[in-house]
């Protein structure tokens, strides 16, 4: 485990995994289970007060839109909790690996190589990831 959380907060994890990319498949919303925790584990940058799952999907600015689809408001599947349990044991994908955001880009539009001052690690399908400038957030690195 690499941070602390609730079975309530396992299943908000879950959820905004699915909310985000559940077009991405199970690779894609593992990816934005890496954003998440590296968002609880980051403590610079809009990151330094939040200390849990909860806080960040809910930070404001800057929390995940994906809580107010649909998605997001039903139980989590035994798949999603397992996904959800795989990045709380620590599993990272790339280029997800050191990320703090990512959005997706209008169709056949390429992934910006900044963007609001971050830069971009890579892209998986839709997703483009980005990651905090080098010497920055030493604690995702």
């Amino acid at each position: 485990m690499i941070i602390q959380y609730s079975t309530k907060e396992k299943e908000l994890l879950a959820r905004i995994m699915r909310a985000e990319a559940i077009g991405e498949g199970d690779l894609g919303m593992l990816m934005v289970g890496n954003v998440v925790v590296n968002r609880v584990l980051a403590n610079c940058l809009t990151f330094t007060n939040t200390k849990n799952i909860t806080e960040v999907l809910y930070q404001n600015p800057g929390g995940f839109s994906g809580i107010d689809s649909p998605l997001f408001f039903s139980n989590p599947t035994t798949t999603e909790q397992k996904l959800a349990e795989r990045i709380l044991r620590g599993e990272y994908y790339y280029p997800a690996t050191n990320a703090l955001w990512f959005y997706a880009p209008k169709t056949n539009e390429s992934c910006k190589n900044t963007w609001w001052g971050q830069y971009n690690s890579g892209r998986y399908k839709s997703h483009c990831f980005y990651v905090p400038a080098e010497g920055e957030c030493q604690e995702i690195r």
